[in-house]
């Protein structure tokens, strides 16, 4: 499967939805266009990770390099991953979980709650 992204801005956040598997091959296009968002002067980013099916280290490199480097900016970073039945959730949130790394980030179930303002990120 293939990666895609998209991006758009809503309520002064680069929003981009990404779509497919973020591995070793795909992930610097992620890296490439929060970069791309960084230059442009956005420095508050959501990553909509809900159509991920699927992530490896270089996947999670770039999350964390994104964490990294919005903060070196005072930029913020959400990221949405929605719980998928009733197990763990997303493929994205146990691997996150399973690394010891999901409480690095602000987590939110969906769109509208990763824009307001006054919503809480879920635990980790």
């Amino acid at each position: 499967m293939t990666l895609h992204v998209t991006e758009s801005d809503q309520d002064g956040w680069a929003v981009l939805r990404v779509t497919g598997e973020m591995d070793l091959v795909s992930s610097p296009v992620v890296r490439q266009q929060v970069h791309d968002a960084v230059a442009d002067g956005r420095h508050d980013v959501v990553l909509d990770l809900s159509d991920v099916m699927f992530v490896d280290s270089s996947g999670v490199g770039v999350l964390i390099a994104t964490r990294r480097l919005l903060r070196s900016c005072q930029g913020r970073m959400r990221l949405i991953l929605p719980a998928r039945g009733a197990e763990d959730g997303s493929h994205v949130n146990r691997v996150l979980a399973a690394l010891g790394v999901r409480r690095l980030f602000d987590v939110y179930p969906d769109a509208e709650s990763a824009l307001d303002e006054s919503a809480e990120p879920l635990s980790a």
